[in-house]
């Protein structure tokens, strides 16, 4: 891009009542993050020299978490809320001693993308004092329409209420989202009056401004997706859908095959390796990465799990935070992983919960299997070694090691260390007692 300076205003005053929660709204998540971290990430992508995030008095939370994404990130506090450009006014002093484009943004606006607000800052490096994103949505309605002038460059913004017949046919409306030249704000914001019906400072007006001082005014047209606001319950879930859809088509893109992607659900970080097959309702939680050559069946659930390249998991799998799975290995159905290292080739196929483990390469686990790693007050350490065979319907009781090449019976319960190539089992002595079964069903009949 045309080299220039970028910094960014994120809006994040608003109370968002319609969310009905204690949460702030622009804290809510989408693919796992909130939207305001996705706000303040898509600019850092343009490696801003300066990020100011506005917040009201009602919510300190927010800007907590602001500086959490950001050390760098200045908190601006607007209280009470008066329109945009007050709250824009309010971060002014964050941008002491910046020249260049700056970009405002909405916390509550989280599907923009670095690719448009570069876009918009070109337009301020070309010349433009205003360059607004507009949108064309299926129904324009009470969305600002974007006047343009025989040029094609944004002549006016012009409020739903306050345009003619003819200016309420434009479909090109105002997203809010925009970019102004640092040195035009500054000399420039202050005269936007609040001359209006609801007694607020609009900081569209600052386009008014521009025209009258002769300076040039740009549009760039986004697609209506990317601009969508979220306010709402519903809403928060139509940006998500779209959140998911980008994130499907992208790991497509990079090599995966999915048999049904409406049914996979991605998080904001996850990693997919080439010729990654992933069947249906699978769903990704934070932390995943999954390496090229995995299979990850049907109904499994990951989060914070590393998968190696050419291991399989599923169906019905669960991979908690910690679990690793090494080249190879394979997790099956009804197994749940937790904290622990599955060895090359090792094979953990169903019904089985490793928690606080190593399992050394090409070990079984039979089904069935479980580590007691917790005493209720600790959590405590299963090594399992190469080549191990674990019996099914063991309980392998922590701390323990079993070392390389034994084996645990069937039905174990193991609480002391096993040496490479033992036998180990743990189980009460079968007793039989010969035609018992054919005595007990003749007494029982012959009483009817």
């Amino acid at each position: 891009m045309t080299d220039i300076n970028i910094a960014a205003v994120v809006l994040a005053a608003g109370h968002g009542t319609r969310m009905k929660s204690a949460t702030p709204k622009v804290l809510h998540e989408i693919g796992a993050k909130p939207m305001l971290a996705h706000v303040i990430d898509a600019a850092k992508a343009l490696a801003p020299a300066k990020i100011a995030v506005v917040i009201g008095d009602h919510a300190p939370e927010i800007g907590i978490f602001a500086t959490s994404v950001d050390t760098g990130v200045a908190i601006a506090v607007q209280a009470p809320p008066r329109g945009t450009a007050h709250a824009v006014k309010q971060a002014l002093p964050a941008l002491e001693g910046f020249d260049g484009a700056v970009l405002i943004l909405y916390a509550d606006t989280p599907l923009v993308t670095p690719q448009t607000l570069r876009a918009l800052a070109e337009k301020i490096a070309a010349g433009a004092s205003v360059a607004v994103l507009g949108f064309s949505p299926e129904d324009p309605g009470a969305y600002g329409r974007l006047k343009r002038g025989a040029d094609g460059a944004l002549a006016a913004i012009v409020e739903a209420k306050d345009a003619s017949p003819e200016e309420l046919e434009i479909t090109l409306c105002n997203s809010g989202v925009m970019a102004i030249d640092a040195a035009f704000l500054k000399a420039r914001l202050k005269d936007i009056d609040n001359n209006n019906a609801k007694g607020e400072y609009y900081l569209t007006d600052i386009v008014a401004l521009a025209r009258a001082d002769g300076k040039s005014c740009a549009v760039i047209e986004g697609d209506a997706s990317e601009v969508l606001g979220v306010n709402s319950r519903v809403e928060l879930s139509e940006a998500e859908a779209i959140f998911q859809g980008r994130m499907r088509r992208a790991a497509m893109e990079a090599g995966a095959s999915m048999s049904d992607p409406s049914t996979v659900y991605f998080s904001h970080d996850t990693i997919i390796g080439a010729d990654v097959t992933i069947g249906v309702n699978v769903v990704f939680g934070p932390g995943v990465i999954i390496g090229d050559n995995v299979e990850i069946k049907a109904f499994s659930h990951l989060e914070g799990a590393k998968v190696a390249a050419g291991a399989a998991v599923g169906p019905y799998a669960r991979l908690r935070p910690g679990a690793n799975l090494m080249e190879g290995a394979k997790v099956g159905n009804f197994v749940e992983i937790k904290k622990a290292d599955i060895g090359p080739g090792a094979k953990v196929s169903h019904l089985t919960y490793l928690g606080d483990a190593e399992i050394g390469a090409g070990a079984n686990i039979g089904a069935g299997t479980i580590t007691c790693n917790y005493d209720g007050y600790g959590k405590h350490k299963t090594t399992i070694g190469v080549g191990v065979f674990i019996g099914s319907n063991s309980s392998l009781v922590a701390p323990l090691t079993i070392g390389d090449g034994a084996y645990v019976g069937s039905g174990s319960v193991i609480t002391k260390d096993v040496d490479p190539d033992d036998l180990a089992v743990a189980r009460g002595r079968q007793a039989v007692i010969k035609g018992w079964a054919a005595r007990f069903r003749k007494a029982n009949e012959g009483g009817k």
